[in-house]
């Protein structure tokens, strides 16, 4: 079993910045993908980037991509999600997600373990 713990939500401005962490516990002594995801109201849960164990291979969506930045400090099993100019379209709860599959490319269909969300709320 994997916990993972998502922190860094909250309220910013647009055009502002947050960064988002995810903490994992539990089985992490194997490799494994770490990813992020994001549901606003009414809509689908929606992809937004990946990591595979090394850091070296990374993967984004179109729609946060030169945005957002993910990396991961193995070190503490964390992963974080740097978001800047932030836009009032992305607003949405995040999730964490870990993938055992370790590859990127197939993350998006390949998630083992979710965390339990974390709120953001760009306002203008």
């Amino acid at each position: 079993q994997v916990q993972l713990v998502e922190s860094g939500g909250g309220l910013v401005q647009a055009g502002g910045s947050l960064r988002l962490s995810c903490a994992a516990s539990g089985r992490t002594f194997s490799a494994y993908a770490l990813g992020w995801f994001r549901q606003a109201p009414g809509k689908e849960r929606e992809f937004l980037a990946a990591i595979n164990w090394s850091g070296r291979r990374t993967y984004y969506a179109d729609s946060v991509k030169g945005r957002f930045t993910i990396f991961r400090v193995n070190a503490n099993n964390t992963v974080y999600l740097q978001m800047n100019s932030l836009k009032s379209e992305d607003t949405a709860v995040y999730y964490c997600a870990l993938d055992f599959g370790n590859n990127v490319a197939t993350f998006q269909a390949s998630v083992d373990y979710w965390g339990q969300g974390t709120q953001v709320t760009v306002f203008s």
